[in-house]
Parts: C-alpha cells; sequence; structure tokens
C-alpha cells in the first residue's frame, strides 16, 4: 500500500472513530441513565470518550501528512487544518471534562454533544474528507 493510500486509511479509520463516538454518544443521552455505573451502554461511554479523545490528538499535523502524501501543495490547507486543530482541542478539553468525572450520566453527554466544539470539529472533517477526495478526482 502507498503512503498516500495508508495516509488516508489512517485518516478515514480516526474520522470513523470520532463519529462513531459521537453517534454513541446521541444515543448514550437519549438513554437518561444518571450514571455511567448503570451497566448497558453505561459501562462503554468512557471508552467511547477516551477513543475519540485520542483520536484527537494531533489531528492537524496528521491532517497535513496526509496531504503531503498525497503529493498536494498544503499552502492552501494550511488555514483550514489550523482552523481543524483549533475545533480538536477545544473538543478534547470537553471530552477530557466529562472523563474526569466520576460518574458520567446521560444528561451531561447530551450537553457535550450540543457543544459547538465537537459539532464543529464534525462539519470540519466532513469538509475536509469531500476536498481531499475532491482533488485526489481531480
Amino acid at each position: 500500500m502507498s503512503a498516500s493510500n495508508t495516509s488516508r486509511a489512517d485518516f478515514n479509520q480516526r474520522v470513523d472513530i470520532i463519529e462513531e463516538a459521537y453517534e454513541f454518544f446521541l444515543a448514550y443521552a437519549s438513554q437518561g441513565l444518571p450514571s455511567d455505573h448503570a451497566g448497558g451502554a453505561g459501562s462503554e461511554i468512557r471508552n467511547y470518550l477516551t477513543r475519540c479523545d485520542a483520536a484527537l490528538a494531533g489531528l492537524g499535523d496528521f491532517i497535513l501528512t496526509s496531504v503531503t502524501h498525497t503529493g498536494f501543495d498544503a499552502a492552501p490547507y494550511r488555514a483550514f487544518v489550523a482552523v481543524i486543530e483549533r475545533d480538536a482541542r477545544d473538543a478534547s478539553a470537553a471530552i477530557q471534562l466529562v472523563l474526569s468525572l466520576p460518574a458520567i450520566g446521560s444528561q451531561v453527554v447530551d450537553n457535550l454533544n450540543a457543544s459547538i466544539h465537537l459539532r464543529a470539529l464534525l462539519t470540519d472533517l466532513f469538509l475536509i474528507d469531500e476536498v481531499l477526495k475532491t482533488a485526489a478526482r481531480a
């Protein structure tokens, strides 16, 4: 597998982890659980939060490396990647705050879902993904 394909696969894996976590957060929030100690989905919430946070670490640099491996000129991407990095850091801060709680209830996760930081990050990732796909087809 070429470096370009490997970078793209790694990028897709990170995005999948973040999207899956967000979808799990939505389902968790709708259950009305008082804490993550309630069993079922409650026992999984910390795992999803932790995996999502790990996928956010260094996301901007990771995307720039992926862009470079595709052979694209990184210059037009730098400003937007800085936005992604900022939104990833902000989303990570919110996730780490939630992880610091001794009990994670559905209401806290619902508020995390509503956070503009997490929503902005998801939108950023959808946009950069489409830009990369479109550029690759050109």
